[in-house]
């Protein structure tokens, strides 16, 4: 049961939200999806090292929202807002070249800052990646990683599996974890991610599990 369960799925609509809020009707559903995947693909590709935690879209009859949560808000929104606004543009022509844009439908972007970096799983992926793209030891950049997380006062456990073309010779996976991950508990407060290093060797998985403590309803 842990492990084959996203934790986030596991969690939704009792501790998280759908990352894609919106109702189509009848027939406009595939449409509506199929830019979703297009709007979230291009902007991780876009917005690769910007430490990107989450995209979130919200879309009603006259307009798509894009919510865009990062640490380093500053670098995506540019001087004077013309990064935000280049970017906006860029989704809109992109979705109006695949045909997934109506006439008339606004494209807006939102730029949200992530106070706590280190307590985001997919913040604290990205750093590993980096660290592994740079060739440092993967065994030092999980162990500064893990002990970072856990500085952390919000945070109460971390994890963090390595799993690919790591050290040379054959594919391995490697763990490492500090305090505890309750999995199976619905109000436990566990954040996720699972990203991709590239190596010459080949691409090496990264998966990241942030425990923050259980959520009581008050």
């Amino acid at each position: 049961m842990t492990h084959t369960v996203h934790p986030y799925a596991h969690r939704l609509g009792i501790l998280r939200d759908w990352k894609s809020r919106w109702f189509a009707p009848k027939g406009k559903y595939q449409e509506a999806l199929k830019g979703d995947v297009t709007i979230r693909e291009f902007l991780e590709k876009k917005l690769k090292g910007f430490f990107v935690a989450d995209i979130e879209i919200e879309r009603s009859v006259k307009a798509v929202r894009v919510i865009v949560s990062s640490s380093r808000p500053g670098m995506i929104i540019g001087r004077d807002g013309k990064g935000a606004e280049v970017l906006r543009a860029e989704v809109r022509k992109l979705l109006e070249k695949k045909g997934l844009l109506k006439d008339k439908v606004d494209v807006k972007l939102d730029v949200k800052e992530v106070k706590n970096a280190e307590a985001n799983a997919a913040i604290v992926g990205q750093m590993v990646v980096e660290g592994l793209e740079k060739r440092l030891p993967f065994r030092r950049v999980m162990k500064q990683t893990v002990e970072k997380v856990m500085a952390n006062r919000d945070v109460l456990g971390v994890k963090v599996v390595l799993a690919g073309m790591i050290g040379g010779g054959m594919s391995r996976t490697e763990t490492q974890k500090k305090g505890r991950i309750p999995l199976q508990t619905l109000r436990a407060d566990v954040d996720y991610a699972a990203t991709v290093a590239n190596l010459p060797l080949g691409t090496v998985g990264v998966k990241v599990w942030v425990y923050k403590g259980d959520i009581f309803d008050k």
